[in-house]
């Protein structure tokens, strides 16, 4: 049986309130070349740069590649089934074939030594599915997650983990998460 050289990490960042010049200085700094937004709407009234073309053309000029997976990756999903009242219930969203493909995306650019970072808008990675449902995923299936925190830190997902629930495991179960928002 053949070794397998190591999969490369996948990053995950939020955008929140850097400049695209620090967003930018950030994925630099990790070394990420491929942008895969994870928004499930890749728009922004408050800082429209971080629009879906916008951002995309930014990231073209500086040599990085932009890939929109919010269809598959998304916080929001359309399927009306991945939701508890109103709540994205994350377990749901793992089951669903959209998930599924999406994850086994970033899995094959992991296989591939494809730099990539996920990206959406929330700065800290424990406030976002970036860590609650992507990472946990793509850790279950042996891809190692990094995030970038809103310090531009980097945390692994364990570490992330820990923020959210502060250590402490649930007294039930796994305990699954769910969005902070609830959704019409």
């Amino acid at each position: 049986m053949k070794n397998r050289p190591p999969l490369t990490p996948i990053y995950t960042i939020g955008y929140g309130s850097r400049s695209l010049d620090a967003f930018i200085e950030a994925l630099r700094k990790y070394g990420a070349q491929y942008v895969a937004d994870v928004r499930s709407a890749p728009y922004s009234r408050y800082k429209p740069e971080f629009s879906k073309k916008p951002l995309e053309q930014a990231l073209q000029r500086e040599g990085l590649h932009y890939v929109y997976m919010g269809d598959a990756l998304g916080g929001m999903p359309r399927d009306r089934s991945c939701y508890v009242n109103g709540k994205v219930d994350y377990e749901r969203v793992r089951e669903a074939a959209f998930y599924q493909k999406g994850i086994a995306r970033l899995r094959t650019a992991a296989e591939r030594g494809l730099p990539t970072a996920a990206m959406c808008s929330e700065a800290k990675p424990e406030m976002c599915h970036r860590s609650k449902l992507i990472g946990a995923s793509l850790t279950q299936a042996g891809v190692e997650t990094l995030h970038i925190d809103e310090n531009d830190a980097l945390l692994t997902q364990e570490q992330v983990m820990k923020r959210l629930t502060g250590g402490q495991r649930p007294l039930f179960g796994e305990g699954g998460f769910r969005s902070r928002k609830r959704y019409r």
